[in-house]
C-alpha cells in the first residue's frame, strides 16, 4: 500500500509539473500574437498637418519668461512592451508611426476619464482606436470586435469603460464610471 501511495504523489508531482510549464509555455507563445496595437494617425487641422503640442516623447521648450523650477520633475515610467488579449498597460508607449501616404479615414476624437485618454478615428461606418493611455495609477484593457471597441481604465476597485459602438449606425461612444 505504502508503494501505491508513493507512486500516485509522484505521478501527481509529475503531472502538475508537465501541466504548469505546458500552461507557461503556451501563455508566452500566445500573449505576443492576441493584440495588434493601434496606428497612429496624422493630426490635422484646418491648415493641414499641424506639429504636435507635446507628446510622451517631445516636450516642448519652456518659454524664457517660464522660472526653470516649474519644469516637471516627476520621473518618467517605461513603456510595457508585453501585450495580451485583453491589452493590460500600466504605462502608455507611443503608438507606432503610420506608413507615409495613410490618412485618417474619419474623424479623431478624444475622451478624457477619471481613468485616461481614449483617441478614436470615427469614420462614417466604422472606427478604429488610435491610442488608450491611462492616467496615473491607472491600468488599461481594451477590447476589439467587428463592431465595437471597449477600453477599460482600472485602479483598484474604480473602472472607467469607453464604449465605442457602429452596428447598424454611425459610431457613437459612451463612458461608463463604476
Amino acid at each position: 500500500m505504502r508503494r501505491g501511495l508513493v507512486h500516485a504523489v509522484a505521478w501527481l508531482l509529475a503531472t502538475g509539473a508537465a501541466v504548469t510549464l505546458s500552461w507557461w509555455g503556451v501563455h508566452t507563445v500566445m500573449a505576443g500574437t492576441a493584440y495588434d496595437p493601434p496606428k497612429a494617425l496624422p493630426v490635422v487641422g484646418q491648415d493641414g498637418p499641424a506639429s504636435p503640442l507635446a507628446s510622451s516623447t517631445h516636450r516642448p521648450e519652456p518659454s524664457p519668461s517660464a522660472p526653470s523650477s516649474a519644469a516637471s520633475t516627476a520621473p518618467s515610467r517605461p513603456a510595457s512592451t508585453k501585450p495580451a488579449s485583453p491589452t493590460r498597460t500600466t504605462a502608455a508607449a507611443p503608438p507606432p508611426s503610420s506608413p507615409p501616404g495613410t490618412s485618417s479615414s474619419g474623424t479623431l476624437k478624444s475622451y478624457a476619464t477619471a481613468g485616461g485618454r481614449a483617441v478614436f478615428d470615427l469614420g462614417d461606418s466604422s472606427a478604429t482606436l488610435v491610442s488608450a493611455t491611462p492616467g496615473a495609477g491607472w491600468s488599461v484593457q481594451v477590447w476589439k470586435q467587428t463592431t465595437w471597441i471597449r477600453v477599460e481604465f482600472t485602479s483598484g476597485t474604480d473602472k472607467v469603460s469607453v464604449f465605442c459602438t457602429w452596428h447598424d449606425h454611425r459610431p457613437s461612444v459612451e463612458i461608463a464610471n463604476y
